[in-house]
């Protein structure tokens, strides 16, 4: 049976469930990419504010109890030549770093990101023999990030699959948009 790894860029996952108007079920992510196999391990990499607030220690706390290993990194400001400050933190390298180092424990990677600054890191892998499918939605994936994959998946046509039913993400015109965190970590967890 094929063994499977998931790697799952948080930040973009979330930028592609807005853009959807839909949230996803990261319980039913693992249990659909784990039918087309052995699921080896599955990563979910995600920014977290310091101090970590206790939505999003619920919410990673969550992914560790479905069977993820979170990789976290802190949040920090930067400051653009506007002088308009942002926060963000990059996990690139994370993400590149255990596609990597567990290539021999995997035949396929399922990377859900449209990044394409993952596309050498593809390729370096479909070198090596592992077979390598990307998941996001058409809008948000590079080209070459999509060429250099086996497989493409968009969201949109797995929805049911992964959908988590009854939640909608918040509009981005409300003055205070509630977490995608929040939600995942307060609901039930036989809900998830």
């Amino acid at each position: 049976m094929e063994r499977i790894a998931l790697f799952i860029d948080g930040a973009n996952v979330y930028a592609a469930a807005k853009r959807l108007g839909w949230n996803f079920d990261h319980r039913k992510i693992l249990d659909y990419f784990a039918a087309q196999g052995t699921l080896h391990n599955a990563f979910y990499y995600t920014a977290v504010p310091v101090p970590m607030d206790d939505k999003q220690k619920r919410f990673t706390d969550a992914l560790t109890y479905m069977g993820y290993t979170v990789r976290t990194r802190p949040l920090r400001e930067v400051s653009d030549d506007s002088g308009e400050v942002s926060r963000r933190a990059s996990l690139d390298i994370e993400i590149v770093t255990d596609l990597l180092l567990t290539s021999d424990r995997f035949d396929t990677a399922v990377l859900l990101t449209g990044d394409g600054d993952f596309e050498r890191p593809v390729e370096a892998l479909r070198a090596r023999g592992k077979r390598v499918v990307v998941a996001c939605i058409a809008e948000m994936t590079s080209a070459e990030l999509r060429n250099a994959a086996d497989e493409y998946v968009d969201f949109k046509d797995i929805r049911e699959q992964v959908e988590r039913p009854g939640y909608r993400l918040p509009s981005s015109q409300r003055a205070e948009p509630r977490p995608f965190y929040a939600s995942a970590a307060l609901s039930d967890p036989d809900d998830r």
